[in-house]
């Protein structure tokens, strides 16, 4: 079993004591549950593993060699559980949910990820994160988050299930590369990528995504909070998280994310370097523009994780006046106008506009839609 597995119970618990919280009774996990997640650090995705040992990174990169193809035809044909009619609704519901879905995402989600240097030793070492890059693959992994989200984005062929299969194969060539590092802490560490961080990473897009939207203030109703967790157990099933890490449903996903961090390892200096690099990203925005982007960063961040993780990150606690800025817009517009008739149109208008906007910003164009041209620059 590898070191970091439960290193530091007592940071553990402290850590994932909110998510034990709203898991609600019989969170713990059981023995079995507790050997799965031991066995999940020394598993890779062995089918995409199988397939680059036969083809080799050029022609896994390129697509076009036929056991390419056909491994890319058999994933049309989907396991009986998924829905297309809760496909297009969780598509639809994370799209409405505009700017606040992007502050989650950057300063929930991801921010709260480096809390843990389980899974960060990977990304520092293939430079993804860091410097001129972080700014970079946040634009990367929206254009990504999207596609997955857009009508139709997930149906074979789409861009969505293009670029989801992109990720899955680059996090193959990443894995072997890492694997014939002789540097590589294999008793530590495990698999450099493996199934225990592969799911645990799809928890922050699906059940902490939800969870800290609510913290925003944003209306998530029991229906599309149903729809965007299948949505992205579709994700996890074309990215080859095992089935029985799906999360399915929030409850089952906050028992998950529960036992994932409760088991993680505790910060390092990964995750103080990366923390530092998401809140820092902007500074090169000429004039007011790049304090205003930090001290909001801050802001959300100390709202939506709390002063122990900021804490933990090596990062300066502020006042959530954005948090609750959002929180008192969200009551007017998402809880107030968006259950109005023809209110879910009116938000995902407003949200195609602020999204139109942080491109813009980033000076790209969302007409046509942004695609992410090879391999080597899909979103880890």
């Amino acid at each position: 079993m590898p070191s970091r597995f439960g290193a530091d119970r007592e940071w553990g618990e402290r850590a994932a004591r909110m998510l034990r919280l709203v898991a609600g009774r019989g969170a713990e996990p059981t023995e079995d549950e507790l050997a799965a997640l031991r066995a999940g650090l020394m598993r890779r995705d062995e089918p995409v593993a199988a397939l680059l040992r036969a083809v080799g990174i050029k022609e896994l990169r390129r697509g076009e060699a036929p056991e390419v193809r056909a491994f890319v035809e058999s994933l049309h044909d989907r396991p009986a559980w998924v829905d297309d009619r809760l496909l297009e609704r969780g598509a639809r519901a994370c799209r409405s949910y505009g700017m606040d879905a992007g502050l989650v995402l950057a300063y929930g989600s991801l921010l709260g990820g480096y809390r843990t240097a389980a899974a960060l030793e990977p990304l520092v070492r293939t430079a993804r994160l860091t410097g001129g890059e972080t700014l970079r693959r946040i634009q990367e992994t929206t254009t990504w988050w999207r596609a997955v989200t857009a009508p139709g984005g997930l149906a074979p062929g789409g861009e969505g299930f293009r670029l989801t299969l992109h990720v899955r194969f680059m996090h193959a060539m990443v894995n072997a590369q890492l694997e014939a590092d002789p540097s590589w802490e294999w008793a530590e560490r495990g698999v450099p990528v493996n199934q225990y961080d592969q799911a645990s990473t799809l928890g922050v897009f699906s059940t902490s995504f939800l969870l800290h939207l609510r913290l925003l203030g944003v209306r998530v109703s029991r229906a599309d909070a149903r729809a965007v967790m299948h949505l992205w157990s579709y994700v996890g099933w074309l990215l080859g998280v095992d089935d029985d890490w799906l999360p399915h449903d929030e409850r089952r996903g906050r028992r998950l994310l529960y036992h994932f961090l409760a088991y993680d390892p505790p910060p390092d200096r990964n995750s103080v370097g990366l923390a530092y690099a998401l809140i820092h990203m902007y500074d090169d925005v000429p004039g007011w523009r790049a304090r205003y982007e930090r001290e909001r960063a801050l802001s959300v961040g100390s709202w939506l994780l709390g002063p122990g993780a900021m804490s933990d990150l090596g990062l300066p606690y502020r006042p959530p006046w954005y948090g609750l800025a959002r929180v008192a817009a969200n009551l007017v517009i998402s809880q107030g106008l968006g259950r109005l008739p023809g209110g879910r149109s009116m938000l995902l208008a407003r949200a195609e506009r602020q999204a139109r906007a942080q491109f813009a910003r980033w000076g790209e164009d969302l007409s046509p839609p942004g695609r992410i041209g090879d391999l080597g620059r899909a979103p880890q």
